[in-house]
């Protein structure tokens, strides 16, 4: 383990890297890089302090890079001594991108190296750091957001000794329901969602049909390379989500055209916030594995868009408004983001491939003796309360909080206050 100290006003930070096995069943075999950042007030830099282990949402995305002491890290510093993990693949660890897959021999290399990539990887990661920084019977307390609540769940699945506490913010997974009706599901939120917006900007309903037909007219090539077809402007619903989700789109669709009065050019500005909105290029285990997660000893066969079929509001049709997609994923993105085009045969193999292990273990969650506190939001477009809701009723000592008063950002948009509310269920005070 390698240590680098740094001081900004507020924070301590050490970075930490750790060499770990790719494949956990070959502890022997090729060796990956882990970054994790610790976070310490300076105040209580030499304090006993328990260990808070933050995971990121995602899949696919670093933990979050601390500039100053606010949001929820601020108030968990009052109490912990704080872990920022780069999940593998991502972030300061060792990196998963189209660059690094492409080194590999061919697609079936690559979708067995990225097989290694999901939950349970990363939960054993987690043991093995736990283990050198605080030793074999150290115990310690996981924030998981979203995705990194997925995992936390499979955490208390599989290695509940070494949890203090767990919390939760919109994520608590389906634990065991087909995928096909999870995303049944998303689209309905997703469709609300949607006439949610227009109703706060009517305005739009033209803005983005015109944009739509200007993009079927003729191929649009974005700045960075790729195509902007229309499927792909509709994945500007992936904002709608948060809570400024409406606003980041609508001003996009703003600044569309470059003059309204000399016909239908699509601004650089507008081409550029596109791509800049779409994470899928640069973060590509968040396109290839999003669906995997879910699955258990099934294949996810592309499930977003077999669904989306049952859901003709989301066709492209004359005169119909164009309804924006959420958080999917479809085969033809592997044709029309550049960055992603290499990994199309890796990304079908994954597809297809119906031997993920089994992430929950329903009877270890009915007897769990980890005191857990799990935010729910009532309107969440990438969780579905239904299934949070389920998976709660699920898992013993899990104190939850149902709100509409948040979206799914909430730890990102308000984390002060989400944080100190769990903190407040945990111990009893709320």
């Amino acid at each position: 383990m390698e240590t680098i100290t740094h001081h900004i006003p507020g924070l301590i930070l050490i970075d930490h890297e750790f060499n770990l096995p790719l494949d956990y069943s070959h502890p022997e075999g090729e060796q990956i890089t882990i970054f994790a950042r610790a976070v310490v007030a300076p105040d209580k830099e030499k304090d006993d302090l328990p260990w808070l282990l933050f995971l990121q949402g995602g899949p696919g995305f670093g933990s979050p890079r601390p500039e100053e002491r606010n949001g929820w890290l601020k108030r968990a510093l009052k109490e912990y001594r704080v872990l920022l993990l780069d999940q593998r693949g991502t972030g300061r660890s060792m990196p998963v991108l189209t660059q690094t897959l492409l080194r590999l021999s061919n697609p079936q290399a690559q979708a067995e190296y990225l097989k290694q990539f999901r939950a349970d990887s990363i939960v054993k990661d987690a043991e093995s750091i736990r283990r050198e920084l605080i030793g074999e019977s150290g115990r310690w307390s996981v924030l998981g957001q979203s995705y990194g609540g997925f995992c936390a769940v499979h955490y208390l699945s599989v290695a509940p000794q070494s949890l203090r506490e767990v919390m939760l913010t919109g994520g608590l997974p389906p634990l065991d329901h087909p995928l096909d009706e999870v995303y049944r599901h998303t689209y309905r939120r997703v469709s609300e969602k949607n006439q949610q917006y227009y109703q706060r900007y009517p305005d739009d309903i033209l803005r983005a049909q015109r944009i739509a037909a200007c993009l079927m007219e003729k191929e649009v090539q974005l700045p960075a390379g790729g195509i902007l077809t229309p499927h792909r402007f509709q994945q500007l619903g992936i904002a709608f989500g948060a809570s400024n989700g409406f606003e980041q789109v609508h001003y996009l669709l703003e600044e569309a055209f470059v003059d309204d009065r000399c016909g239908g050019e699509l601004s650089y500005v507008f081409l550029r916030g596109c791509e800049n909105s779409q994470p899928f290029d640069t973060n590509p285990i968040y396109a290839i594995l999003h669906e995997a997660l879910y699955c258990q000893q099934q294949a996810s066969n592309w499930s977003a868009e077999r669904v989306r079929h049952e859901f003709p509001e989301f066709d492209l049709r004359q005169g119909n408004p164009v309804y924006f997609t959420g958080e999917m994923i479809y085969p033809w993105m592997f044709d029309e983001y550049q960055q992603l085009r290499p990994l199309k045969e890796a990304a079908q193999i994954l597809a297809i491939f119906q031997g993920w292990p089994r992430l929950y273990d329903r009877i270890a969650l009915q007897e769990n003796q980890v005191p857990c506190a799990a935010a729910v939001y009532y309107n969440d477009m990438y969780v579905e309360r239904i299934f949070s809701e389920d998976a709660a009723a699920q898992i013993k000592n899990l104190r939850m909080w149902v709100t509409s008063q948040y979206e799914h950002n909430a730890l990102r948009a308000h984390g002060e206050d989400v944080l100190d509310k769990l903190l407040g269920l945990l111990h009893g005070e709320l």
